[in-house]
């Protein structure tokens, strides 16, 4: 290894804790942040969306087919399976769907709509929390073994996924109000942590990382669009174009 790598590697590896804590400080803190709770929805908000969708159609979709490509020559029960990975990102967004409905079907029969006041009990709530927690977890895993190790790489990993993190927190904060606000974001704040030790623990195969890389595209995709469509949420179209094509060139550029 030559000295500039070396010291590239440990400058990744010096970044990858403070990304961390930088992802926890999302869910945290971004309660604080009263311009991104209006009506029409923050242009920030959706600015963030654009930047997360981005990152997964023009990074990590080119990573997972090449992930694709080495499962196809690999002797694995997925090398028979066609458009294995593509199949792995559509089960994230249909599991991310799935819940979305279950918790809006759920809240139609509670009829409740004072969130503030909503049972910290609510079996809604911790559907929600565990699975979100979850999903953070994968995160905080992935922030430890990118597909493309490196700097720039792991840097663009964080950006995209702590503008993400500020949309999810948004909409569960709105949806779960004093019970996320009390006890939901420290959980996801604790779960990137989690994800973070299990990575420095444990490693996957470059396969089958491609294939967690292929869930969490799916999960971005939905859970970006289930808060930019409603009508009630009157997005800004222009800034989450502008986040996306913004970001676009950041990545062509990286």
């Amino acid at each position: 290894m030559s000295p500039a790598a070396g010291g590239a590697d440990g400058l990744v590896a010096a970044l990858i804790p403070l990304f961390a804590i930088g992802l926890a400080a999302v869910h945290l803190f971004a309660g604080r942040l009263r311009v991104l709770d209006v009506i029409p929805r923050s242009r920030w908000l959706s600015f963030a969306g654009g930047v997360s969708v981005a990152y997964v159609f023009v990074h990590l979709l080119p990573e997972i087919g090449l992930a694709g490509e080495a499962i196809d020559e690999s002797d694995t029960p997925l090398a028979a399976v066609e458009n294995h990975v593509y199949i792995v990102a559509l089960l994230g967004f249909v599991a991310f769907y799935g819940l979305e409905r279950f918790a809006r079907e759920a809240r139609s029969e509670d009829g409740s709509a004072d969130v503030e006041h909503r049972p910290v009990t609510d079996e809604v709530f911790w559907l929600h929390t565990v699975s979100f927690g979850a999903y953070n977890a994968l995160v905080g895993y992935l922030l430890v073994h990118q597909e493309d190790p490196g700097v720039t790489s792991v840097t663009f990993f964080f950006v995209a996924m702590a503008l993400h993190f500020l949309v999810n927190d948004f909409g569960l904060r709105e949806h779960h109000g004093r019970a996320y606000h009390r006890y939901g974001r420290w959980l996801l704040a604790g779960a990137v942590f989690l994800g973070l030790a299990i990575g420095y623990a444990a490693a996957v195969t470059e396969l089958f990382l491609g294939v967690l890389f292929a869930f969490l595209s799916g999960g971005v995709v939905l859970n970006v669009i289930k808060e930019e469509l409603p009508a009630e949420r009157q997005s800004r179209f222009w800034a989450f174009a502008a986040g996306a094509a913004g970001y676009t060139l950041l990545l062509l550029g990286g």
